[in-house]
């Protein structure tokens, strides 16, 4: 008898695990089924398809993957590796991944500490990551002090602000020889332009709220944000490429990534199908309605998701601390590193695109 189609995939093996198997044994040989599965389909999706040299990688971060050392740790070298193209972040991570840039350091401890005693002692508990009160006088002192810059005295985009706030930080690690780079630090370094969806949710809004109340001129592009992320979304697709998004967590910044494709098609009215490319780290369920824990194929009723490639889309049910250093692991050992695209320094010009297209669009409308 022919065998099923539901039973053509690869045996479950029983090979007993070895001592200190690299990651790419433990994804390719042992994660089998469950979580296990799907994070070594992710770990597969990423390294085997969204890396291709034609596929613009956008990724999104939330929870504070930064105080847990992930910043410098995973990001930042898939930057260096071109790996990551560009990035909707929580300004939080930005923040805490500050304080490692500024000589400050974070310390593992405990999850069961008494936080009124850690109150009284001056100590900032992030779930098991302490840290003296002090680190956050420092970093807000320093994001205060940049500002404060003739360059900062207009509206701009948050791709902009972290651009030139990462020329700030990357010249305070070099100044104290701190070794390894920060996201705003490599985002000036590689020219990968990260955005915040939420400017003013976390304490550099906080600080950027204070400094008006100096007279600072300052102010947040939101609108620009939205309209540069959906262009970076149609140059990848009009040069003959894909676009693949890779979301660590979910929240505002998940959206942010995700609704380029509606504001392309939806609001724009420019001809475009979705993103190619769907992986997702969360611990959120889909059955409360949240848009965290939104599936792929939810997504592909929106627009986000190109309904031809939902078979190129995965979500995998666990921490993002546990996921993300796996997955870069498993990618850096696979694939070879990609040409910078340097996203920043084509602003300019796929902004005019975006333009040019929608004058097209509305034009085709009125007719």
């Amino acid at each position: 008898m022919a065998k099923s189609a539901f039973l053509r995939g690869r045996a479950i093996a029983q090979k007993p695990i070895g001592a200190n198997v690299s990651v790419t044994t433990l994804v390719d040989r042992y994660f089998q089924a469950y979580n296990a599965g799907r994070l070594g389909e992710a770990a597969k999706l990423y390294a085997e398809k969204m890396l291709e040299n034609d596929v613009t990688v956008g990724v999104s971060i939330t929870g504070a993957l930064t105080p847990a050392g992930l910043g410098g740790s995973c990001i930042v070298p898939m930057m260096k590796a071109g790996f990551i193209d560009w990035i909707v972040s929580t300004g939080a991570n930005l923040y805490h991944d500050t304080h490692f840039s500024i000589g400050h350091t974070l310390h593992r401890g405990s999850p069961f500490y008494d936080d009124r005693i850690l109150r009284d002692q001056g100590i900032i508990r992030i779930y098991d990551i302490v840290f003296p009160y002090e680190v956050l006088l420092s970093t807000d002192s320093f994001f205060r002090k940049v500002l404060q810059g003739p360059e900062f005295q207009r509206q701009m985009t948050t791709a902009e602000f972290h651009y030139l706030t990462g020329k700030y930080v990357h010249a305070r690690e070099k100044a104290l020889g701190v070794k390894y780079h920060s996201i705003l630090s490599a985002a000036y370094k590689f020219g990968v332009p990260v955005y915040t969806s939420s400017p003013g949710d976390s304490s550099i809004g906080m600080n950027v709220a204070a400094m008006q109340l100096q007279g600072s001129k300052f102010l947040f592009d939101v609108s620009a944000d939205v309209n540069e992320t959906a262009a970076i979304v149609l140059r990848a697709k009009r040069s003959g490429g894909k676009s693949g998004i890779f979301i660590l967590g979910g929240g505002s910044p998940k959206n942010f990534v995700l609704q380029t494709e509606p504001q392309l098609q939806e609001v724009l009215g420019i001809n475009e199908k979705g993103h190619d490319f769907f992986l997702q780290i969360t611990d959120a369920r889909p059955d409360t309605g949240g848009l965290s824990g939104a599936t792929p194929s939810e997504a592909v009723s929106w627009g986000k998701v190109d309904p031809d490639k939902l078979p190129d889309t995965v979500v995998a049910y666990l921490d993002s601390t546990v996921a993300l250093p796996i997955i870069a692991s498993y990618a850096m050992a696979k694939r070879k590193p990609r040409k910078l695209k340097r996203l920043y320094d084509e602003r300019p010009a796929m902004n005019a695109a975006l333009a040019s297209e929608y004058k097209k669009a509305q034009r085709r409308k009125k007719n």
